[in-house]
């Protein structure tokens, strides 16, 4: 929920439509995106679930690979807050119609290659592997997590499309929620390394 909750990729896709277009579109936009992403989370989870089931290594190396990856993302999102916020802030007086926004957000989580190493990298450090089933297991978790993110971006998108006038006024405050949010994954991605060292 903390990752959902800090302003990543999808977050920023959602406040840019609802910046440029307002709530409506915002939202459909989140509807579309967080169901591609869940057909992604379904093909990874075929692809890895039994590689993970046999392989003690294969998990280890997840863990690093997940938390660093974490780290990477949130100084990234530091660097680049700038240039983020900016087209953040770009406007159009066309509005897509809601068939054409779900569509947009379907292929944006469906094509996303961050969510790929996401669903690959950092989901599966939830998984139980006494238990068995890995691969359903991560299709579950694949679920909760597009619901989870349905809530929460589907909020985001409507904060921000209320409060558009504001937020496109002053781009610092677009850097700043970037910056959080890159500070938020850094802080994630070193928790996991140390569960990992812990755990090894």
């Amino acid at each position: 929920m903390i990752i959902i909750l800090a302003p990543g990729p999808s977050v920023l896709f959602v406040v840019a439509r609802a910046i440029a277009w307002g709530r409506k579109v915002a939202v459909l936009t989140v509807l579309g995106n967080v169901s591609g992403s869940f057909v992604l989370s379904v093909f990874v989870a075929l692809g890895l679930g039994p590689v993970l089931q046999r392989s003690d290594i294969a998990y280890t190396a997840i863990q690093w690979g997940g938390g660093l990856y974490l780290i990477y993302l949130g100084i990234d999102a530091i660097r680049k807050r700038k240039v983020h916020a900016a087209d953040m802030t770009s406007k159009s007086d066309f509005a897509p119609t809601p068939l054409r926004s779900i569509r947009d957000g379907f292929w944006v989580g469906a094509l996303n290659p961050k969510a790929i190493v996401f669903y690959a990298a950092v989901l599966p450090q939830f998984i139980d592997r006494d238990k068995g089933q890995i691969t359903a297991q991560l299709i579950l978790l694949g679920a909760i997590f597009s619901i989870l993110a349905l809530i929460s971006d589907g909020s985001w998108g409507l904060l921000a499309g209320t409060a558009r006038a504001w937020l496109a006024k002053d781009a610092s405050r677009l850097e700043k929620l970037r910056g959080t949010g890159g500070a938020i994954m850094i802080f994630l991605g070193l928790s996991v390394l140390v569960l990992a060292v812990v755990n090894s």
